[in-house]
Parts: C-alpha cells; structure tokens; sequence
C-alpha cells in the first residue's frame, strides 16, 4: 500500500491558510489531521472542491471555569468545546479532563470524531472538549464544581440535538451524571440525551463502558483473518489499561491471547508466559495502575516498545508512537485503541516495514457507536438488553471494516487513508447536498 510522503509534525503545510489563532510553526495534533487530510484530498474525486470544509473547525468556544477551591481561594482553570463538523447531524465527541489540554489537541480530536462518526456511519459531526487540569489535584467536592461550571460555560452549544458529550481521558460516568444534571437544571427539564456515558440508572447504555475495548477487539480480530494471524495464539502488548485498554485485553486473553506486556502511567510489566488479565484488572482497580503487579516482571518503560508480540494495541494518549520508536516495534499488527497514537513519520516507518495499522477512527468507534445506540434509547425512552447492544455493535463494526478494508485494496493505500476516503466523502457529499446558506 503506498502513501505520500509525510511533512514535519511541527510545520504547516503550504496549502494550508491557518487561523490567527494557531501557530505555523507549532501546530501539534492539529498539524497531523492536516497532513491526513492532504494524503485522502486526491482520492477524493469532485468532492475535492470542498476539502477546505474539513481544514476549519465550524465552532471553537474556549471558556474560563472558575471555582472555589476547599480553602477557600478561587482557581481558575481554561476550558474548550469545539465542533469541527455538523454537516450530518448533532457533533459529538468527549470531554477529557488533562493538564496538557491544548486547543490545537481538542480541534484534532474534534476532527477525527467527524471522521469516525462518518466511517461506521453514524448520523453525528464531530466535537470534543477539555479543561486543563490535573484531576487528581482536586477533591470530589472541587471536581464537581469545575464540572457544574463548564458546563455551565459550554452549555450555549451543547444540546440533544446541538452537541452531546461523553467521557473521555479522566472523565467518567460520574462527570457525565453531573454534566447532564447542570445542563437539565439551566433548561428547566431532564434531558438525558444531552450526553452518553451516563451511569445506566440515569438513562445510560448497557455495554457502554466497555464498547470502545470491545470495538478494539472486534476490528483486530476482523483484521486477523485478512492476514492470515490466529487470534489463539497471538501475543498482545497494551500501553494504557483502563476503559479501552484493559477491556481490549480481555477480550483478547478470553479469546486465546497472551498479554504478555502492559504498560500505563506508572509503569510498564511484562510476563512471557501471559499476564493473568482478571488479577491484573482487579490489580488496577485496587491500585490505580498496573505497577507493583506481584505476577510479573516490571521493565523500563523504553523496552515496552521492543517487546516481542504479534498485537501492539496503544491505548493510551496521542503521538505515543513516533519516528525514534517506530522501527523498534516487532509487532504485525498495531491497533489504535487511543486517538491519534500514531505521528504520520511513525506511519510511513510501520507501513514501510510492512506493519498492519488499524488507525483510531475505526478502530476506536466502538464507544461512539454504542454512545448512539444511547442517545437513541433515551429519546425513544425504550431500552434494549446488553447482548442486543453488543450484537448491534459487532455488526456495525465488522461492516465497516469490510468497507475500509475494500477501499484500502482497491486503492493500494493504507487503511488510516481508507478511512479518510470513506469518512470524508460521506461528509463532503453531504456538505454538497445542503448547500452553503445563505
């Protein structure tokens, strides 16, 4: 599959006229969505002419979130929403609570949501938010009110039919009880559908939690039998063993997986024979991270990426995997669980070594799509039971698969650029069919 030469993370494409309010030489995450963008425009056809709708969020609100702190002084923190896409329905995207928030990393991962949203073809544009914080700073008490109040400060945007969050880095069911309670407050009314990922007994989904995990394993393992690889005696490494990671991991052990390396915030383990995944789930839950783990072997963090498996399943923050890494990677197949793990260089190194990547916009959907199955179950107010969800999801996701994975052989390109072809004209021509008003 061949791909276009990858530009500099750092700098912007010349084609590119950039707002006023990014920096050329510094544009971050937002810098890579644009060199995918340019990789997909030739495939595009006569929908080309209204590229320039993709390289421009619609809407981008940055707020300040005041609180009063448990002593008694005010903090202020900086918070953003931003709507990259609204062209086939309400945006859509998540809510991470991180100290490295940037605008340039929400933007990216807005964008990608348009993306994901029109790959598995969802009827959602893409949105995302975020607060620059450090979470575990801050008691419950003073977790709540930061969440209250931007909400509040967001919340001329957000809406069932406008804009619907969900749990993202350091987010969870919890900030999302509090997110739909303030937005039903200012309203008047309860409005469930305002965002997913809710505890179930707030109008929640079953299946929500572990469905983006689930949509990991579902596309590996489609994957797999397009490659030749027996999932029953392949050798997984995760970095990140939360939500996506750990529930990916489990599927894969419950599948005939070895989990032979994992690694998170606090360290990386490693056992040839095979991590007990229940234990060290149980580990993690108890502990915060996989570190201390009594059943393996802690290695240094660096070595993780040179560990032998046949799965590589990054689930953890963007730009994990990059030009000094890439070509140490031993894996067969990469599996985007996090969003945009993978800078374009790290790209262009695993495609050249004949690396199988699975790219996040499908093969992290599966959160998004069970967050529509969600959103749809609280506006008809009419549930369905966990194995029906799962069923829906599975099925969605191994279509769409399908569908990459044709274009990604018709083409000769990668599926990261298959994907951009499917997602991008289902935007585009959509775009086309509305028309510009006025």
């Amino acid at each position: 599959m061949s791909q276009a030469p990858s530009t500099p993370m750092s700098a912007a494409p010349a084609s590119h006229p950039l707002p006023s309010y990014l920096q050329a030489n510094n544009l971050g995450p937002w810098g890579v969505y644009l060199q995918q963008v340019d990789r997909v425009t030739p495939y595009l056809g006569n929908l080309s002419r209204w590229v320039e709708t993709l390289k421009r969020p619609k809407r981008a609100l940055i707020v300040d979130v005041p609180i009063h702190l448990d002593n008694g002084t005010v903090a202020h923190f900086e918070g953003y929403r931003v709507q990259h896409n609204v062209s086939r329905g309400p945006g859509k995207g998540g809510v991470r609570f991180h100290q490295d928030v940037t605008l340039s990393e929400v933007m990216a991962l807005s964008a990608w949501m348009s993306i994901k949203n029109a790959a598995v073809n969802v009827p959602y544009g893409g949105a995302k938010g975020g607060i620059r914080v450090d979470p575990k700073t801050l008691s419950r008490g003073e977790l709540e009110r930061m969440t209250r109040r931007y909400t509040s400060e967001i919340g001329i945007i957000i809406g069932p039919n406008k804009d619907i969050p969900a749990p993202d880095v350091n987010t969870d069911e919890q900030i999302m009880a509090w997110m739909m309670d303030t937005y039903s407050m200012n309203q008047g009314s309860t409005a469930t559908g305002v965002v997913t990922g809710k505890p179930v007994d707030l109008g929640g989904s079953l299946g929500r939690r572990e469905a983006t995990g689930r949509g990991v394993f579902t596309v590996g393992a489609e994957a797999a039998k397009h490659i030749g690889m027996d999932i029953s005696t392949a050798r997984v490494a995760v970095q990140g063993f939360g939500n996506v990671g750990g529930i990916a991991g489990k599927l894969f052990a419950e599948a005939g997986a070895r989990v032979v390396a994992v690694q998170d915030h606090a360290g990386t383990i490693f056992r040839e024979a095979g991590l007990d995944v229940p234990s060290l789930l149980r580990h993690v839950a108890h502990t915060g991270s996989v570190a201390g783990f009594a059943q393996a072997e802690a290695i240094a963090n660096d070595l993780f990426w040179e560990v032998d498996c046949d799965i590589l399943i990054p689930a953890a923050l963007e730009q994990q995997i990059n030009g000094s890494n890439a070509g140490r990677i031993k894996a067969r197949m990469v599996i985007e669980g996090a969003n945009g793990p993978t800078t374009p260089e790290a790209d262009d190194i695993l495609h050249d070594r004949n690396v199988l990547v699975l790219p996040d916009v499908i093969a992290n959907a599966g959160g998004v799509t069970v967050s529509y199955f969600e959103w749809v179950q609280d506006f008809s107010s009419f549930f369905w039971d966990e194995a029906e969800i799962n069923a829906r999801l599975v099925r969605i996701m191994r279509e769409a698969f399908a569908g990459i994975w044709q274009v990604a052989q018709d083409n000769k390109v990668s599926l990261r650029t298959a994907t951009f072809i499917v997602a991008c004209k289902r935007i585009l021509h959509t775009r086309e069919l509305r028309g510009l008003y006025p």
